[in-house]
């Protein structure tokens, strides 16, 4: 069974950096896209950024210029690295990953908790 477990959430200053991690996409078949979304209370998840399968990678109007994703070249680990926190980034972050293999399906993490106070 595909697991995909977050890490690296916690609790910073605003101005401060985090990187999260998520371990398990290696184990998935026919990755088309992989990425990291947010929910913060009363809110709907949204698209952090992701990364596809050539390696090109999307972000969100918020994210960019601050945050990076990468993967490791064996793509079994899958990072987001978030500078110049802002409170508005306080969320649940969620590792996803989306696969073609028949059946197509999406896999998420468990979520790891990002919090940024003023």
């Amino acid at each position: 069974q595909v697991q995909l477990v977050e890490s690296g959430g916690g609790s910073v200053q605003s101005g401060g950096s985090l990187r999260l991690s998520c371990a398990g996409p290696g184990s998935i078949f026919s990755i088309v896209t992989m990425g990291w979304y947010r929910q913060a209370p009363g809110s709907e998840r949204e698209l952090v950024a992701n990364i596809r399968d050539g390696g090109t990678t999307n972000y969100a109007d918020s994210a960019k210029g601050r945050f990076t994703i990468s993967r490791d070249n064996a793509g079994n680990t899958m990072y987001l690295q978030m500078n110049s926190l802002k409170p508005e980034a306080t969320a649940v972050y969620y590792c996803h990953v989306y696969s073609a293999y028949r059946p197509p399906q999406n896999y998420w993490g468990q979520g790891t908790q990002v919090t940024v106070s003023s």
